[in-house]
């Protein structure tokens, strides 16, 4: 399994987002906002908002907090948001990929270096390890949904790439440009997903030992910690037996 579906699997089983549920729901409001703004405010014309509105759900934020992030964008409020994704280095070399919503760059970029600096990294130059991920839209099913081949089916159905299933579940990988075909299709054949958006798959991994899994659990939390930072990937690979470790921590 890579390495940052392996991650998600950990934070679930360790209650983290419930644990952070006034900041994630914040994030989601502010990736919302953002959506309506640049776009349509109605989902169904505008697919970056539709996503977004179907993460929050998945997330069980609130119908409120939805339709109230709708209209700061057409009330024109809140304050304007750029997309900023920064690049660097974790424990042991292992590549990570920062995105961020921000209204002061400066702050922002700050606060991410001195991040990564006190937690065993270091922020590199963009690209520098963008090259070892593709963009892609990722789907998601608890395992209950159906066995293997019958996922497998309606992903082929739907337009996906590939299919990973696990006791933990099932995630479906389609191009970025397809994910909200390929989402709709696939909700209408096994019903709403758990999680529906676009993510950075690696395509080159670092395998990582408990200790080093350790540091990087540390430097994915305090980035994470950060309002700004909207989503944090990896390319970490670990081994069953350490993944077990950590989530048994």
């Amino acid at each position: 399994m890579a390495g940052h579906s392996k991650w998600a699997n950990i934070q679930h089983r360790k209650g983290r987002q419930d644990a952070v549920r006034a900041k994630l729901f914040s994030k989601l409001s502010k990736e919302i906002t953002i959506a309506a703004k640049m776009g349509d405010p109605d989902p169904d014309k505008n697919p970056r908002l539709r996503l977004a509105v179907k993460e929050a759900k998945s997330q069980s934020m609130p119908k409120d907090n939805i339709e109230r992030a709708i209209k700061k964008s057409v009330a024109g409020e809140g304050d304007d948001y750029e997309e900023i994704r920064y690049e660097g280095y974790g424990p042991n070399g292992v590549a990570v990929i920062v995105e961020a919503l921000t209204d002061n760059r400066n702050r922002t970029a700050s606060t991410v270096r001195s991040t990564f600096t006190k937690n065993g990294g270091n922020l590199g130059e963009t690209g520098s390890v963008a090259f070892m991920f593709e963009r892609k839209g990722e789907v998601s099913y608890p395992a209950e949904i159906g066995d293997a081949d019958t996922v497998m089916m309606a992903a082929i159905e739907a337009g996906a790439e590939d299919v990973e299933s696990s006791e933990d579940g099932h995630i479906i990988w389609c191009a970025d440009t397809d994910l909200n075909d390929v989402s709709n299709a696939l909700e209408a054949e096994l019903g709403e997903s758990e999680h529906t958006k676009l993510v950075w798959r690696p395509t080159t991994t670092t395998e990582l030992d408990l200790e080093a899994m350790q540091k990087l659990m540390k430097l994915i939390d305090a980035l994470e910690d950060d309002d700004d930072v909207q989503n944090v990937t990896t390319n970490f690979e670990a081994s069953d037996e350490v993944m077990a470790q950590l989530a048994a921590e």
